[in-house]
């Protein structure tokens, strides 16, 4: 009987205990529902105040903008800083910029001078952000007028500007971005004669002008005079940001008008020292659009222009190409105005150690070939990096067309002269089977003897797929060269 009694009370405990245990955990879970219940009306509480908070402050700050900046037409427009709250403001809406430059690196840009000579597609969008980042004095050069295919790159033009000044229209704008900016806006062509009338005390001249004898004389002058000038080559017929760069004139490659800005240059003693923005993209299928035959039969074409020598046919663009061009130039300046420059900005430069070793194989070659001394090639690293990079694409001509270990340039046909079209991509080892085969040389040997022996046509030693291969690349070195000249 003692066993039953103490065995009901043992249970009893036990059921006690875990009822405690129950009633204890349900208390702490009740607790903890609650705190999160809490903590969520309390941060509920905290974002509403805070939101409040904030739209109090910024309508305060609004009420306050209103109060203090004249409306567009005022003296502030023309540089005043008479009003107290002005420099307060404008320190606010260069906040982010003073942030990144710093005090002294904004004090010269807001004291820079940039003259823009081309006011279109990559001019508007390079005055735009020089204006939002702070530059003070912009002098805005350009005889052209807004059209209808202006719209679909110019950072300003809207339909109500066709048929108005480039230069007006972007000034219109820059004084709605920026109401102390001082804007000299100048609807006239830069020419040589004149020299410096348009670019007096310019701490930076940024050259978007399409003509490449005004490029070319415009460079030439600013150079000639420690003017600092940075120049845009083509933006029109490309597609692909990704090969936009910033580098001296001097290490452009694939560009057309870079290679015929730069060799103009180099006739006229200037090598190197001019900053540029060009696209390592060689132009497409894309062509200039052509001209209708009743205009031919008017007489001479170029005076259809506006000036001699400028274009008449419209250049095929897509938009975005001239505006990141504009964007690369603006920021570039802006760095160099602060005394934060960018430095080393080309980072295909270390090809030109490959483009150069290639140059001088084929070289070594040649002579093998000629049987006689040769101190220079028909082609030079401009045409090497262009076969190997924009025709061959980086890879051999030999199926299954892999990327070479070692890339070698080598004449194609023995039969006709050294040319861009007459050059191809191999792998070393498939190079000397070439100059031995179709060639008739030896690679192996030290003495330079010529080509002797029966050699093979190529097509039939390599095949008629490598054959069709290298006529393809050569209808694409013809049309390279079309856009070169």
């Amino acid at each position: 009987m003692n066993s039953l009694n103490f065995q009901s009370h043992r249970t009893q405990l036990v059921l006690t205990a875990l009822t405690a245990t129950l009633a204890t955990a349900g208390l702490f879970s009740l607790y903890s529902t609650y705190s999160r219940l809490e903590k969520r009306r309390n941060l509920d509480r905290d974002v509403k105040r805070s939101i409040e908070e904030h739209d109090v402050l910024e309508q305060k700050a609004i009420d306050k903008a209103h109060k203090t900046v004249p409306p567009i037409g005022s003296s502030l427009l023309d540089g005043s800083t008479s009003d107290p709250q002005s420099e307060e403001l404008i320190r606010e809406q260069l906040a982010r910029n003073y942030a990144f430059f710093g005090v002294e690196g904004m004090q010269k840009i807001r004291s820079g001078n940039v003259v823009i000579v081309g006011c279109g597609g990559v001019g508007s969008w390079a005055a735009v952000m020089l204006v939002r980042s702070g530059v003070s004095n912009i002098r805005l050069v350009d005889f052209d007028y807004v059209t209808l295919s202006s719209l679909n790159r110019h950072a300003t033009a809207g339909l109500a500007d066709v048929g108005t000044p480039k230069v007006k229209c972007i000034e219109r704008t820059l004084k709605q971005i920026s109401r102390w900016v001082d804007i000299d806006a100048r609807l006239d062509i830069w020419r040589k004669e004149e020299g410096g009338k348009l670019l007096k005390g310019a701490d930076w001249v940024i050259d978007a002008i399409d003509n490449i004898t005004t490029k070319v004389d415009l460079l030439k002058y600013c150079h000639e005079n420690d003017i600092k000038v940075f120049s845009s080559m083509g933006a029109g017929a490309k597609c692909d940001p990704t090969r936009i760069q910033i580098s001296d004139i001097s290490y452009t490659i694939y560009d057309p008008l870079a290679r015929s800005v730069r060799r103009r240059l180099r006739l006229q003693g200037v090598s190197s020292g001019i900053p540029v923005v060009y696209s390592t993209e060689v132009p497409g299928d894309v062509k200039l659009l052509p001209l209708p035959e009743e205009e031919f039969k008017k007489g001479n074409v170029n005076e259809l222009g506006v000036f001699d020598d400028f274009r008449v046919r419209i250049l095929p663009v897509l938009g975005p190409l001239p505006s990141i061009f504009g964007l690369h130039i603006a920021t570039y300046i802006l760095c160099e105005l602060a005394g934060k420059p960018i430095s080393n900005p080309l980072p295909i430069k270390n090809r030109r150690k490959l483009y150069e070793r290639m140059l001088r194989d084929l070289l070594v070659r040649e002579k093998k070939f000629r049987g006689q001394l040769i101190n220079k090639l028909e082609i030079d690293e401009d045409d090497v990096a262009m076969i190997f990079e924009d025709l061959h694409r980086g890879r051999s001509v030999i199926p299954p067309h892999a990327v070479p270990s070692r890339p070698v340039l080598v004449r194609w046909d023995p039969k006709l002269p050294l040319t861009a079209e007459n050059c191809i991509v191999m792998e070393h080892n498939d190079a000397e089977k070439h100059a031995k085969e179709c060639l008739g040389i030896s690679l192996s040997s030290d003495t330079d003897k010529g080509a002797s022996g029966i050699v093979r046509r190529p097509a039939d030693f390599w095949g008629k797929e490598v054959a069709m291969v290298v006529e393809r690349r050569t209808k694409e070195v013809a049309e390279y060269r079309e856009w070169i000249m």
